[in-house]
């Protein structure tokens, strides 16, 4: 069987960091990468974009799509190639909903970018996201505004896609929705297996 290609987006403290580790455990294996960052280039990049002054939103944009970029060819292509299953903290989704919906760019998917199978949108009012933050970067000290656009440029993606998104509520306990979670996975496979007749 080939590996799946499952990310989870939403906010920062939507809990996407333990739905992730919970999938893992429950796959048993799975390569899990994080976004920006899980090359070294994509960490160096992590630290100037989070971290750093204030740059351009398009400078912004193609530092995220290289530090990607590098992911995909150093380790989510590879895995996917091995038939293993990719499991992974944010994609290029984030770059639609954040540079695209917060900023204001004009964006669009590349087509040397795999699609995931299934995304999972932890869903979360802006106004709680930013209470749950303790030690905020560059980009999560954006205004409200900023966040509540993000927000809804996330709902637009999800809606387009209605086969790939799943949206959550990210109110809900960890438990809860890993549960909901490993559901729709097992109906995800089922229904994605060849028909023995």
């Amino acid at each position: 069987m080939a590996g799946l290609f499952i990310t989870f987006e939403g906010p920062e403290g939507s809990g996407k960091s333990t739905q992730v580790e919970l999938l893992r455990r429950w796959f048993g294996k799975a390569v899990v990468v994080r976004e920006p960052g899980g090359t070294a280039l994509g960490e160096r990049i992590r630290d100037l974009v989070l971290h750093d002054r204030a740059m351009s939103p398009a400078a912004e944009m193609y530092l995220f799509m290289a530090a990607r970029a590098e992911l995909l060819a150093e380790q989510i292509c590879p895995a996917l190639r091995a038939g293993e299953s990719v499991i992974a903290d944010r994609y290029h989704d984030s770059t639609l909903a954040y540079q695209g919906g917060g900023r204001g760019l004009e964006t669009s998917w590349p087509t040397f970018f795999p699609k995931p199978d299934r995304t999972y949108l932890l869903a979360l009012p802006p106004e709680i996201s930013l209470r749950r933050l303790s030690d905020a970067d560059r980009i999560e000290r954006e205004p409200l505004e900023f966040h509540q656009a993000v927000a809804k440029a996330y709902e637009r993606l999800a809606a387009a896609e209605p086969k790939r998104w799943m949206v959550l509520d990210a109110t809900a306990s960890p438990e809860a929705i890993h549960e909901i979670v490993r559901s729709d996975l097992a109906g995800f496979l089922k229904r994605s297996q060849p028909s023995s007749s």
